[in-house]
């Protein structure tokens, strides 16, 4: 946690390792769903419990998330109480679009050019570090070397 904190730069990293915690831990709903802040008078059993366990997950989620920034972004975000508007501000602010991405790894899939006097197995090698990123794997895109 210490090495890896969000930092403006790595939002997209961090938000897919941080959807998986969630996820292991039942608690990535608290993202989509945003529940009113108050229970209506009259309101069911089940309703009062959903109401409960949605504030003790955002509490819960929103401690993890700010502890998974660096200090600066810890207290920007520390005034904002709920992940919906907290995630909404730092999608807005640091998300990079996915065509941005698909275009950099198509960029530095097809700008490797193969040597003179390389056989076309190294150069498939020297092409596998790029291939296997998650830019590359996104687009779907395979190398593939077989030895002739």
């Amino acid at each position: 946690m210490e090495t890896n904190k969000f930092n403006g730069t790595n939002y997209n990293n961090r938000l897919q390792n941080l959807k998986i915690v969630l996820n292991f831990k039942n608690q990535v709903y608290v993202f989509d769903k945003s529940l009113p802040t108050t229970l209506l008078k009259g309101s069911l059993l089940k309703e009062c419990v959903t109401f409960e366990r949605w504030h003790e997950n955002n509490c819960k989620v929103r401690c993890t998330i700010l502890a998974l920034m660096i200090n600066d972004f810890q207290k920007k975000y520390d005034r904002l109480e709920y992940i919906p508007s907290i995630m909404l501000h730092i999608k807005e602010v640091y998300a990079t679009p996915d065509r941005h991405i698909r275009y950099a790894a198509t960029k530095a899939f097809f700008v490797t050019k193969m040597t003179e006097g390389f056989s076309m197995q190294r150069h498939g090698v020297k092409m596998l570090p790029s291939q296997r990123s998650s830019k590359t794997s996104k687009l779907g895109l395979t190398v593939s070397c077989t030895s002739m």
